[in-house]
């Protein structure tokens, strides 16, 4: 292709006088070509390429929502049904020129880096190995946009209370927030049911929670992920560098290194691109941001519970012992790292929270005696049934391994069952119930309970004759109960007319 000032060049000159062979032999062209670009005055010819046959636009739209935009489909039709002949290709490139079925991809706007306007805030599911499996966790990330500061951590799950902890702890530790929180259309801070986007309502619990900070939380347009688009960088950087190459014991342990990997190494190391230190551009942002006043309370939620008969409450799956000497219904706030009791507004007693990972656990104060008693309702471990059950034979153990693979919380529902199912039938037919399941590839129990029933149907499994000894009408006791008074069953009788 001959770029447009080569053909003005050889059309000057060919006006000067230079002949076609020489021009020719100068810019290594063919004689034709210079020709015809002579009597193109040394224009590019503004040439547009045409189909043997159009098609009509309202008929193209037509055959494609008859074809619900199947492509192969419209050019059957078009071919077979209206006679146009026209390439597969040829199609396809119309359909897209001319928009049908979907939008045209519209040029975004830019939004300035401007200092202390924006931060931007946004969640991710990971799944990866903690400790010695792989679980599922939640990671939350607050980027100012100016100065490119993060803060990161790792939650199990992450609700309204625990975006508000979040919130609170990273604006916490730098000091400062923006005026403007970007977010998606998340119902954590979105009224459910109400716009997206610029028109989208705020939850009013979370627009007060923002109004004690100094700043307003905004919704991006829908599909329009790239207004944050900082944030979704920052979880690429988190799977692209912080994750390769390092090991985590437990969720804590993942928070520690977050944290310093956030707040440390990336606050003071240099943006691929522009060089810039988040830690330099923070310090000069800091005028334009708004400094979080000190007096500010972590956010908190009421739990009502009620002490059992041994002095202890729930919450999250432990239990912490109350002092007093009666059961009564005590007030608990529960704070993002600590819980607060309460008594008819008269503080009681406080405890740390436990690690995430820490279960059906109980605490007391420190410095005193454990209590002597275990609370109510502690749920007990399945760990004695399942050992049980794998001690039977190997056929059991391999469909436990299977069974309980990704079983999670029901785990100690399905082992208690299934254990009880043991107890009920002898060993030989249990075997013959488990090798079925394990066939089937069955895990639900009241599917494994049917088995059982299936079986012994189908077997003709009677239950154990039982021998009675005829004697025991001789016996003193029986002669002795002859003598008696009737049971008086009257009572009962009440008791089945309250019902009808």
């Amino acid at each position: 292709m001959i770029k447009p000032d080569e053909r003005k060049a050889i059309y000057c000159l060919h006006k000067k006088g230079i002949n076609i062979s020489d021009l020719s032999g100068q810019f290594e062209v063919d004689q034709k070509t210079v020709r015809t670009i002579i009597e193109q005055k040394g224009e590019m010819p503004t040439t547009r390429r045409r189909d043997k046959k159009e098609v009509d636009l309202e008929v193209l739209t037509e055959v494609y929502n008859d074809c619900e935009g199947w492509a192969e489909r419209i050019h059957e039709k078009l071919t077979e049904e209206k006679g146009i002949d026209i390439g597969y290709s040829t199609l396809t490139r119309l359909l897209r020129e001319e928009g049908i079925g979907k939008k045209k991809n519209q040029r975004c706007g830019r939004v300035d880096d401007v200092p202390g306007e924006e931060m931007q805030h946004d969640t991710t599911i990971y799944n990866r190995k903690i400790g010695d499996k792989k679980i599922r966790f939640v990671a939350s990330i607050l980027y100012f946009r100016y100065s490119k500061v993060r803060y990161l951590k790792f939650y199990r799950s992450f609700n309204r209370f625990d975006m508000k902890s979040f919130l609170h702890e990273a604006l916490s530790f730098y000091g400062y927030c923006a005026k403007t929180c970007i977010i998606d259309n998340t119902n954590l801070a979105r009224l459910q049911g109400s716009g997206t986007g610029k028109n989208a309502v705020i939850v009013p619990e979370m627009e007060e929670f923002a109004r004690r900070y100094g700043f307003k939380f905004a919704c991006h347009r829908l599909k329009h992920a790239n207004r944050k688009a900082g944030n979704e960088r920052s979880f690429y950087t988190v799977e692209s560098n912080f994750f390769p190459g390092r090991n985590f014991k437990d969720l804590e342990d993942l928070n520690e290194q977050g944290l310093d990997w956030a707040t440390v190494r990336f606050f003071n190391r240099p943006v691929s691109k522009t060089k810039l230190i988040p830690a330099k551009a923070f310090e000069f942002e800091n005028p334009y941001l708004v400094k979080i006043p000190p007096y500010i309370h972590p956010p908190y939620i009421v739990l009502e519970r009620k002490c059992d008969q041994y002095g202890y409450v729930h919450v999250d799956g432990n239990f912490f012992w109350v002092p007093g000497k009666d059961r009564f219904k005590a007030k608990v706030l529960k704070y993002p790292d600590q819980i607060k009791i309460y008594k008819n507004r008269e503080f009681l007693i406080e405890y740390d929270l436990p690690a995430i990972e820490v279960k059906n656990e109980k605490f007391s104060p420190k410095g005193q005696s454990e209590p002597i008693y275990q609370p109510a309702y502690r749920k007990k471990s399945s760990a004695n049934e399942e050992k049980k059950l794998r001690a039977v034979c190997q056929e059991i153990d391999d469909y436990l391994n299977f069974a309980t693979k990704s079983m999670g919380k029901e785990k100690h529902r399905f082992i208690r069952k299934l254990y009880a199912l043991y107890k009920k039938v002898n060993k030989s037919l249990f075997v013959k119930i488990i090798k079925r399941a394990l066939t089937y590839r069955i895990t639900n129990i009241n599917t494994v309970e049917s088995i059982a029933s299936l079986i012994m149907k189908s077997e003709n499994y009677h239950l154990p004759f039982v021998d009675i000894d005829t004697e025991y009408v001789n016996r003193d006791a029986y002669i002795e109960g002859c003598f008696n008074d009737d049971v008086d069953f009257s009572v009962y009788d009440d008791l089945l007319e309250e019902d009808e």
